[in-house]
C-alpha cells in the first residue's frame, strides 16, 4: 500500500460526521476556483473523500465533474482554494508526485496502449519498482479475464477488458486514492455493472475512490456517499438515498 496516510484535517464543523466526531478524509477539496484561460468553471467547491470510501461525483455534462478531478489528480491548478491529500496542502504538487504518494488517476478514454499487449501495458508499470510477475499478480487476481488475454493485443479486447486493464495498470501501484472519470462511457450495461462491483471490491480493500459518473444509476449502487454538481458548485452532498429528488432536478431542471 501507498504511504499516503489518512490523517485528520484541521478541524471543520460542516465536514463532520453525523456523530460529531471528523472523518478521516483523504482527499479534501476547499474552495477551490478554477479557469480555462479567461472562462471560469468551478466556483468554491468543495467536497471530501472519506478514507476507505467510495464517492460519486454526478451532474449533467457541462457541469464540471472532470475538471473537479483534473484538479484533485494536480493536471490542473485551481485559481483558489486548498487541495488536500491525506491532511497536506498539495497545491502547486505534480501530477507524478502525487502518483508516486498513492493517488492515481483512470482518465476518461481509459489511457491504455492500443499497440501492445496486455502484459506489455502491465509492463509498463514496472516503474513503481515492482517486478511484471508482482503487478502480473495484482492485474490477474482482480481481473482474471485479464490473464486469458494476456498476449492480446490491447486495441483488440473489447471496451470493458480494455476499462478492466485500465484499472488494472492503476491497481499496480497499489494506490491509496483511486479517481476515475466515466468508467461506464460506451459500455454495455452489464459490463458497467460488473465493472462496479471490481471498484466495490477495490473500495472494500481500503483504497478510497472518486468516481465521475453522468449517469446516476451506474455508480449509486456502490457508492458510500455522492456529491451533486451544477455549473460549477456542488448543489448537494449526502448519501445517495438522501439525493434522489436532487438528481431529478440535477439532470431535469427545476
Amino acid at each position: 500500500m501507498s504511504n499516503l496516510s489518512a490523517v485528520e484535517p484541521p478541524d471543520n464543523p460542516a465536514r463532520s460526521n453525523e456523530t460529531g466526531h471528523q472523518d478521516h478524509n483523504l482527499l479534501e477539496l476547499r474552495g477551490i476556483r478554477a479557469a480555462y484561460e479567461r472562462i471560469d468553471v468551478l466556483f468554491g467547491v468543495d467536497l471530501v473523500v472519506p478514507e476507505a470510501s467510495v464517492v460519486a461525483l454526478l451532474g449533467p455534462n457541462g457541469a464540471g465533474k472532470t475538471t473537479t478531478l483534473r484538479v484533485a489528480a494536480g493536471l490542473h491548478v485551481p485559481s483558489a482554494g486548498d487541495v488536500l491529500i491525506a491532511g497536506r496542502r498539495v497545491n502547486g504538487a505534480k501530477p507524478e508526485e502525487l502518483a508516486r504518494h498513492g493517488l492515481c488517476m483512470i482518465p476518461e478514454g481509459r489511457g491504455i496502449f492500443p499497440n501492445l499487449t496486455v502484459r506489455e501495458n502491465l509492463r509498463m508499470m514496472t516503474y513503481v519498482g515492482r517486478s511484471l510477475a508482482e503487478i502480473e499478480e495484482i492485474a490477474y487476481s482482480r481481473f482474471p479475464r485479464l490473464a486469458e488475454r494476456r498476449t492480446q493485443t490491447a486495441g483488440t479486447l473489447s471496451g470493458g477488458e480494455q476499462q478492466m486493464l485500465a484499472m488494472a495498470r492503476g491497481m499496480a501501484t497499489e494506490p491509496a486514492l483511486l479517481i476515475l472519470d466515466e468508467l461506464s462511457m460506451g459500455l454495455a450495461p452489464i459490463i458497467v455493472a460488473e465493472l462496479y462491483e471490481m471498484v466495490a471490491q477495490v473500495a472494500r480493500s481500503g483504497v478510497s475512490i472518486l468516481v465521475v459518473e453522468q449517469f446516476a444509476s451506474t455508480v449509486l449502487g456502490v457508492a458510500d456517499y455522492a456529491a451533486i454538481m451544477v455549473h460549477g458548485r456542488i448543489e448537494r452532498a449526502g448519501r445517495p438515498d438522501e439525493l434522489a429528488a436532487d438528481l431529478s432536478k440535477a439532470y431535469l431542471g427545476g
